[in-house]
């Protein structure tokens, strides 16, 4: 009798053990799955042009994985161009405002690298002029005339500050889309 509880406490362990090792297992591929579901290629760019321009690096990152997927040589039917997506007009505009301004063209934005920097500035532009983070994604994605019209509406924004109905579903589930993106990016790389 006691050999036979000692045989199930021992077979109880082993399966215990059987047990948490399936669920390391499991939680280990999980998190394999969405870092490359996620990525963080471009990591010193990214790094060093959010720091420049005082923006979290996950809003970087989630811009760049809902624009582009981390595919630098895409292009819109609209003409927006790399990691970013930045338009011709949006690209020029950009560059008026920043004080280290190369001789980059809009032929350049397939390189990563100047892609960022300039995708990084209109963020920090886009935040500076807009109090909310949503608003500034509204304008990023939508256009900052049209986020300007929508806050100036009552039936778009109460306090003309955040934008409460967004018009272009597009645009709602652009916002709803980065700012998931940027969750799941804070939980795997521990952003703050």
């Amino acid at each position: 009798m006691a050999a036979s509880s000692g045989k199930k406490i021992t077979t109880t362990v082993v399966l215990l053990l059987l047990l948490t090792l399936c669920f390391l297992a499991l939680r280990s591929a999980y998190s394999a799955f969405y870092k490359r579901a996620y990525p963080i290629e471009y990591a010193d760019t990214i790094k060093k042009e959010a720091d420049k321009n005082d923006l979290p690096y996950d809003l970087v990152y989630a811009v760049i994985r809902t624009e582009s997927s981390f595919r630098p040589h895409v292009e819109s039917s609209v003409g927006a161009r790399g990691l970013m997506q930045l338009t011709e007009e949006t690209f020029d505009w950009t560059k008026t405002k920043m004080a280290d301004a190369g001789d980059e063209t809009y032929e350049d934005l397939y390189n990563p690298h100047i892609n960022i920097k300039y995708g990084a500035k209109l963020l920090r532009l886009l935040l500076d002029e807009f109090e909310s983070e949503d608003t500034a994604l509204c304008a990023y994605h939508a256009g900052w005339g049209n986020a300007k019209k929508w806050l100036a509406d009552e039936s778009h924004s109460i306090d003309g500050k955040n934008i409460q109905n967004i018009p272009f579903g597009d645009t709602k589930k652009y916002v709803a889309k980065i700012n998931d993106t940027r969750q799941i990016y804070r939980k795997l790389y521990k952003f703050e």
